[in-house]
């Protein structure tokens, strides 16, 4: 059999992924350079990123559909001429590793390693583009050596500090929750795990020093969802109010003679008919040390209030209150206000301490119904009439659309107004001050565990708490610790860890048993990226700068779970460290897509649902490209995908379809020799083609656009590849045309035949790339296909010659005419006059007006 006719022979064949797979991925595992970013490029730069994996032990489809939108993206980009950073690593400190040494009796080291040896090949196996050489492992000492060296600059600046506080406990964890780590009052590791409240002494990071900065700068960043940023804006919570001193009307203890409220309404003081205290206020701790049943009603209110808490709605608490019979002096008009601890207040909020005006507050009017305590109205409804008898309105009122009456000399004042002058009343008389509060608190850092970042402190008798030198970092976490979940971090139990020497006074020390929150490590990784191997600094500036320049990472892909968590961590981090001068932008990323969840059985997959998809099994039964494909092609990007094994099979019939076609009709060597004669411009003008084959050539361009505007703006790449199928429906019907034309050389000229194959090639390319290689490779094409260019959109190539137009009688629907696509309103008038269909249904009546919409519709309005 002669060489070609066994060539064709072979390519009508069923389409083997298996066996193009692996040839394509060992060729690609060859060359170490395929995928790295180019130095000294003087291409334009992308940095395209999705968020690094905890390294569980495998992937599942939800990761699959991640990494293969942003290896799609970073594909598309190199085509388009960008050097692209493209690089993965490992978030691989942290309770689920240690949890698993535990039940396995496994080291967290080893097992962690070994997880992240299975994902990498996994990665690999299903050709995800990433630049090796910058892989990044967070539990590696040359990685957190740095969190290290952050933590130390951050406690010499004061935004690193340690003090006692009530704290978030996760009893299955057996560790310390920061806020942003309880959902719905459980642990955002374990959602079944109600969170208890402990008091624990722990590091702190002063993320509220930035808080009004991470509030201002979420409108800069309008490539991120909005309902990401709503989140975060909600989450920071910033509220302007006033302070004001209330004096106790007696002897003061322990906690002082004063109790601080802050309120939004300065404007309802004289409303105030009580003080209420959070029941963990220090003065509640000082009036009820001289009252036994006091503190018995305290402490009922404390667990009510940590029940409440760790249900997650603290807002819906059923109010209890207890009268502590002191009283405190509403500095406003002297007047005397009993003192309440009450349940439904708490410490994070401002000051841990209210005034309570029921007649203009909702929970503060339910209070004071329950007690029978004095509701005072003092705000009275705005009107436009001054003449205008104003009626007393419903209680609670709570606009802010009034005037102040019962108010001494604020009476009459404007709400609004009211607050400006009373809060300068209150500075100008030295009780009292605006200022604003944030929801937000600073980020509790320690963790009780033994897999993490040790905190680089130590603890002398004689010099107090002492940082590590500079000099003497990366403080090593030692291996082999013996890890229980009892008697806080298993650190404590290892000597050779704990005892240290104090570099100040040379005595005895003891190191900071702790460990840092995993969300560290996410704070600042993809900085090093850039410069992955540095040994002398985090990363070099310059290198982060060529690769951030203002606006930060050009696209940064992940979960919108992580919202306010890595998210907001993140953006804290880059601030501090331009602070420090090691950046020059302000946030992170300039553009964030957050991609919709996989679902199985309808349910999120996840391992404890036992409704995990594995890709080595989608992988082996029907290859990589179609799990990639199907990911991308079952739903829109940013909405869940609901996965269905019979949507995979569909796929994998495709990729099969696209590579008969090819198989059947690439040219040979010789065709592809022919056709380099100079004679393809004139072959493909529109007008020297037969109408089924300008039919393709104009299919060929719009593919191109809505491919490459997708790209550009929605990633609605769902649509991108129902373009490439009906495109690829296209060829084949012009495969049977062919066939029985009776010059097939002029029904489909090879010039715009191989224009057509070559370009379906590459439109494929970001989404199947290993099919899309072997095709590249079929067509005779020895340069790269990652860089190959992309195909450019032709406007007049892609215009459709004749439209479908719709003809209206009266709105309704009449008929559809076929028109050119040029056609003016008066043509396309007297085409639908001339249609049958119209000319019955104008019968006997009156056109008193004809409506049209050029190249949409066309509407006669007849009576």
């Amino acid at each position: 059999m002669p060489a070609e006719e066994k060539t064709a022979a072979m390519r009508d064949e069923r389409y083997d992924a298996r066996s193009v797979e692996e040839k394509w991925s060992a060729r690609w595992q060859s060359d170490a350079q395929l995928y790295a970013a180019e130095r000294d490029s003087t291409k334009p730069k992308y940095y395209v990123l999705e968020m690094l994996p905890y390294p569980s032990g495998a992937l599942h489809m939800g990761h699959v559909r991640n990494y293969s939108i942003g290896d799609a993206l970073a594909r598309y980009m190199w085509m388009n001429g960008y050097n692209v950073l493209h690089p993965m690593g490992w978030d691989s400190f942290g309770l689920p590793a240690e949890n698993a040494a535990i039940s396995a009796n496994t080291p967290p080291r080893e097992w962690t390693l070994r997880n992240i040896a299975n994902m990498k090949e996994q990665m690999k196996r299903l050709g995800f583009g990433y630049d090796w050489s910058r892989e990044v492992t967070t539990c590696f000492p040359e990685y957190y050596k740095w969190n290290q060296w952050f933590f130390l600059r951050l406690y010499e600046r004061g935004l690193a500090y340690r003090k006692k506080s009530k704290v978030n406990w996760c009893p299955k964890c057996a560790t310390v929750l920061a806020n942003e780590q309880v959902v719905g009052g459980c642990c955002w590791r374990h959602e079944d795990t109600l969170v208890e409240q402990r008091e624990l002494e722990q590091w702190f990071l002063r993320t509220t020093h930035y808080a009004e900065e991470l509030l201002r700068d979420l409108d800069k960043l309008t490539g991120w969802p909005e309902k990401v940023r709503t989140m975060q804006r909600n989450w920071i919570g910033r509220s302007e109010g006033t302070l004001v001193d209330f004096k106790l009307d007696g002897a003061g203890g322990p906690a002082g003679s004063t109790i601080t409220v802050f309120t939004t309404r300065v404007d309802t003081i004289f409303g105030a008919t009580s003080v209420q205290l959070a029941p963990e206020h220090p003065l509640v701790a000082d009036l009820a040390s001289r009252n036994q049943v006091l503190q018995q009603s305290v402490t009922e209110l404390i667990a009510e209030q940590r029940k409440a808490k760790e249900a997650g709605d603290i807002g819906a608490i059923e109010k209890h209150g207890v009268n502590t019979g002191s009283f405190a002096i509403n500095p406003y008009n002297g007047e005397k206000v009993p003192i309440w601890v009450a349940n439904y207040i708490v410490m994070e909020y401002g000051t841990g301490a209210i005034m309570s005006v029921p007649a203009h507050d909702e929970r503060d009017h339910e209070f004071a119904k329950k007690y029978k305590l004095e509701i005072r109205l003092v705000i009275l409804p705005a009107s436009d009439d001054p003449e205008a008898t104003i009626a007393e309105p419903a209680l609670p009122f709570t606009t802010l659309n009034g005037f102040l009456v019962n108010s001494g000399k604020f009476s009459g004042t404007k709400c609004e107004d009211a607050i400006k002058e009373m809060s300068a009343y209150a500075e100008k008389n030295g009780f009292g001050k605006a200022t604003v509060t944030y929801r937000l608190k600073d980020w509790g850092i320690s963790r009780q565990r033994y897999w993490g970042t040790p905190i680089p402190m130590l603890y002398c008798e004689k010099d107090g708490i002492v940082p590590v030198p500079e000099k003497d970092l990366p403080v090593l976490l030692p291996e082999n610790v013996d890890i229980t979940l009892t008697g806080g971090s298993p650190l404590v139990r290892v000597p050779e860890f704990v005892n240290a020497v104090c570099p100040r006074c040379g005595g005895p020390a003891r190191r900071e048993t702790d460990t840092m929150d995993t969300f560290v490590d996410s704070s600042w990784y993809f900085y090093r990226y850039t410069d992955a191997h540095n040994d002398r600094a985090p990363f070099d500036g310059a290198k982060a700068g060529y690769w951030f320049g203002k606006r930060g990472i050009d696209q940064y892909i992940g979960g919108v779970e992580h919202a306010i968590l890595h998210l907001i961590y993140s953006r804290f981090w880059t601030k501090f460290m331009r602070d420090i001068g090691l950046v020059a932008n302000d946030e992170p990323a300039e553009r964030l897509f957050t991609q919709g969840m996989v679902i199985k059985d309808g349910a999120k997959m996840s391992k404890s649902l036992g409704n995990v998809v594995s890709p080595d099994e989608m992988v082996a039964r029907y290859g990589a490209d179609a799990a990639r494909l199907y990911s991308l092609f079952a739903a829109p990007p940013d909405r869940d995908l609901d996965w269905q094994d019979s949507g995979i099979e569909g796929i994998q019939r495709f990729l099969g379809r696209v590579y008969r076609y090819l198989a059947r009709n690439a040219p040979s060597e010789t065709q592809r020799g022919a056709s380099r004669d100079g004679a393809r411009k004139d072959t493909l003008r529109a007008t020297s083609l037969q109408p089924e084959a300008r039919a393709i050539q104009r299919k060929l361009h719009q593919t191109i656009k809505r491919v490459s505007d997708d790209f550009q703006g929605r990633w609605h790449f769902n649509t991108s590849i129902a373009a490439i199928m009906e495109l690829v429906n296209a060829l084949y019907a012009m495969e049977d045309h062919v066939a029985r034309a009776p010059s097939p050389a002029e029904a489909f000229p090879a010039p715009l035949a191989s224009e057509v194959q070559r370009t379906l090639v590459l439109l494929l390319a970001p989404f199947a790339p290993y099919l899309a290689h072997e095709l590249w490779e079929m067509l005779g094409e020895t340069s790269s296909l990652l860089r190959a260019p992309w195909p450019k959109f032709d406007s007049e190539l892609a215009k459709e010659e004749e439209i479908e137009i719709p003809v209206q009688v009266n709105g309704k629907l009449r008929s559809l005419i076929v028109v050119p696509a040029a056609s003016n309103g008066d043509f396309v008038r007297e085409r639908a006059l001339g249609d049958e269909k119209i000319k019955n249904a104008l019968k006997g009546k009156r056109i008193v007006d004809v409506i049209t919409v050029p190249g949409k519709m066309v509407n006669f309005v007849v009576r």
